[in-house]
């Protein structure tokens, strides 16, 4: 009677690889790598190390470069993934490329928002950078699970996760006016699937516990799973001449998780 396989658990994504593995099969991330957790309890997102690769469904991503990360997906035959069209890098020219239905696009080209989704169908290769400095986050998601993603974040899924949008009304930043921002939802039903989002600057991840709350500047904001409620607040800093300043913050919930990154680019949506 052959012995059991020994298994590792990856302490991101929770997916469990052989003992002798060195990174997740399932996300990149390293397995020799302890969780680094700061005092007030934001870890930060694994680096993925430069050509690491990671597998989902039939298919293949290997990650190139670290300061400019690219994702180079190997699509096996009968897998597809959907994106933002604007950022594919370069793709082999068997790769059939189609458009993404959705209801509702008209109101992201009135705010000046990609509303194009694009899909590649395997086999073959596709590349894709959102062309800014950060890392890439990939996350693995589990059925049943849901999550919330801010605008220009959103670099490439699998097909298995269904796709729609919503707008955040009064979510602004402290230095920029506006009507608000778009968030996109992430949902996976009986099957598992595969998210890839890019965080300008490092990506850091937090668990609230339930009716746990923090407040999060929005340019900061990049991701939440959707029992974390999100609520606009304004915080009056003083009074003056002119009646003082109010500084727009967003209320994060618990429970779940949130992500937020260190460096933002302020687009001219918002």
């Amino acid at each position: 009677m052959a012995e059991p396989l020994e298994r590792i658990q990856c302490q991101w994504c929770q997916s469990m690889n052989e003992k002798t593995a060195l990174t997740c099969r399932a996300c990149g991330a390293g397995l020799d790598i302890r969780n680094l957790v700061s005092e007030s309890g934001w870890r930060e997102v694994p680096r993925i190390k430069d050509m690491t690769q990671f597998q989902f469904s039939s298919s293949t991503c290997q990650v190139e470069g670290e300061i400019v990360p690219v994702a180079e997906i190997n699509l096996g035959g009968g897998d597809s993934i959907f994106f933002e069209h604007h950022i594919m890098l370069w793709k082999d020219d068997n790769v059939p490329l189609s458009l993404l239905q959705l209801s509702g696009g008209i109101k992201r080209a009135f705010a000046g928002m990609p509303f194009l989704i694009s899909v590649a169908t395997g086999p073959g290769r596709i590349a894709f950078s959102r062309d800014a400095t950060g890392e890439l986050v990939v996350l693995p998601l589990h059925p049943g699970m849901e999550l919330d993603v801010r605008e220009h974040a959103f670099l490439l899924a699998s097909h298995q996760i269904n796709y729609s949008f919503l707008r955040v009304k009064g979510l602004t930043n402290i230095l920029f006016g506006g009507q608000g921002m778009f968030m996109d939802r992430f949902v996976t039903t009986n099957t598992p699937g595969l998210l890839i989002l890019h965080g300008y600057g490092n990506v850091f991840e937090r668990k609230l516990k339930a009716g746990e709350s923090i407040m999060v500047e929005p340019g900061a904001f990049l991701y939440k799973d959707s029992s974390v409620t999100m609520q606009v607040e304004f915080q009056k800093l003083g009074a003056g001449f002119f009646g003082g300043t109010n500084m727009s913050l967003a209320r994060m919930t618990g429970p779940g998780r949130v992500g937020i990154q260190s460096m933002y680019v302020h687009h001219h949506t918002e």
